[in-house]
């Protein structure tokens, strides 16, 4: 791997824990998941940097964060945040990044917007509940339908974070193409 990919996602992976400076909003009827900004870190690192070296990223911010770094929202960190009910969630973002990035790498030719529109919703709203809901219902105690009920709170927040990371890429793609590295791979 080059050190141009490796200070990438190392740049990516610190995008998202600065993303955990913004407040968390806890929800009771959520099991304890909280709503945060870190999921659109997650749709971002794929839709720029591609497949493998978006959930790199998210690999790296998890191992981190295992480490003790309190750099997810409300600044936790260490092991236990990976017994909580987000867990799914956390886990989740490393097939968040991917699949937003293998969408974005599939859609190359497409027109940046809506190419990144379409992975950031498949990868940050499909992909992350299906995790979610899971750890929700393990962790939480939930029933999976039940889980699934609880995470319609977050539709309306993801699906603006996905219109963000749409814009983001399309802004980036028409300033520095090259930036763009899920469209040049």
């Amino acid at each position: 791997m080059k050190d141009r990919s490796l200070v990438q996602i190392a740049l990516y992976a610190a995008i998202f824990a600065v993303l955990g400076l913004l407040p968390r909003f806890d929800l009771p009827f959520a099991a304890g998941v909280p709503i945060t900004a870190q999921s659109m870190g997650a749709m971002l690192a794929g839709v720029m940097l591609g497949a493998w070296r978006g959930a790199l990223a998210m690999v790296l911010l998890l191992f981190v964060v295992a480490l003790g770094a309190p750099l997810l929202a409300g600044g936790r960190g260490g092991l236990g945040v990976f017994f909580t009910p987000s867990v799914g969630f956390i886990f989740g973002w490393i097939a968040v990044a991917f699949v937003a990035g293998w969408i974005m790498q599939t859609l190359r030719k497409a027109p940046v917007f809506p190419a990144a529109l379409i992975a950031a919703v498949t990868g940050g709203i499909v992909v992350m509940y299906a995790f979610g809901i899971a750890g929700m219902a393990l962790v939480g105690g939930l029933s999976v339908l039940d889980a699934a009920k609880a995470c319609l709170i977050f539709i309306p927040g993801d699906a603006i974070k996905a219109v963000l990371v749409a814009l983001i890429a399309q802004t980036v793609a028409r300033g520095l193409p090259e930036a763009l590295l899920s469209r040049n791979a």
